[in-house]
């Protein structure tokens, strides 16, 4: 992936070294994270219960259970390396994209903050873990991310290349416009009057749209600075095959339940971001209003 030399953005806030963020009042919010799957799935397989029970159980997913406004001790320098650099210009060729794509639209994008965080950080929806993945959390509007999460893609999953990583991102921050456009706030207020089944479904399209623009994001930062390069597309739909729930179950508990997918399949997440990255259209983007995922 071409990225160095792009713009960097001022909107990430690195606590590493600092402290956890003295923050959130826990006020409802859950945060969704692209590796939230993953763990509840592990420890599904380890208790034998729903998976859905402990993600509920984290707040959603990679935040929740601690004591809002908590102060966490310091675990790292901050970063001045070349990830973080790479970080940094990610969320601006983001900001950018999007910026431009809600100006057509006659509206203000809201650039979130990204948090770059080791061990546990304090959010508007609880204390994160990076046990749990990258994820973003609605009631800040912002998106945290335990770096190494990016080593564990590689020695877990085998997935390499700045554009997979990039992918992570972009994914975190679709659920950002998902939640300027009033999306997610609709869809929970649904799965709160539906059958876990139904609601389960809910989620999934939900993270189906949100790996749809990830690649809406793809193809207009590549029109507009020719980020992408050989191989950068294989791996990214890699990530995606890789954190699908039929993968990942097959991995912990060796069978697959469809009813409780959260995320949807390899198969639909990597078709979902094709979408996005072979049109750039939004408006493809709507994984609520069609049948065939």
């Amino acid at each position: 992936m071409k990225w160095e030399g792009n713009r960097e953005s001022d909107n990430v806030v690195d606590h590493r070294g600092s402290g956890g963020r003295r923050g959130g009042f826990g006020i409802g919010g859950k945060s969704i994270g692209i590796g939230t799957i993953v763990l509840a799935l592990i420890g599904s397989a380890v208790f034998g219960v729903n998976p859905m029970e402990i993600l509920d159980a984290m707040g959603g997913g990679g935040a929740g259970g601690g004591a809002p406004g908590q102060q966490l001790p310091a675990q790292s320098a901050p970063g001045t390396d070349r990830q973080t650099r790479f970080v940094k210009t990610v969320l601006a060729d983001t900001e950018d994209v999007w910026g431009k794509l809600f100006a057509q639209k006659g509206a203000v994008y809201q650039k979130p903050q990204l948090h770059v965080y080791t061990g546990a950080v304090s959010t508007a929806c609880g204390t994160g873990q990076s046990a749990a993945g990258p994820f973003y959390c609605p009631a800040d509007s912002d998106v945290y991310i335990d770096l190494s999460f990016y080593q564990l893609m590689q020695q877990k999953f085998g997935v390499t290349g700045e554009f997979a990583q990039a992918y992570v991102i972009a994914h975190e921050i679709g659920h950002h416009v998902q939640n300027q456009l009033g999306i997610s706030g609709q869809v929970q207020a649904a799965r709160g009057r539906t059958s876990e089944r139904e609601a389960n479904e809910m989620s999934v399209r939900l993270e189906l749209q949100a790996d749809c623009f990830a690649g809406v994001w793809a193809f207009h930062g590549n029109q507009a600075r020719g980020i992408l390069e050989q191989g950068d597309v294989e791996s990214a739909l890699k990530a995606a095959a890789a954190i699908g729930d039929d993968a990942l179950q097959q991995q912990s508990r060796g069978r697959v339940i469809p009813d409780s997918f959260t995320h949807g399949t390899s198969a639909q997440r990597s078709r979902w971001f094709s979408k996005g990255l072979q049109t750039g259209d939004v408006e493809q983007c709507n994984t609520f209003d069609t049948r065939q995922l």
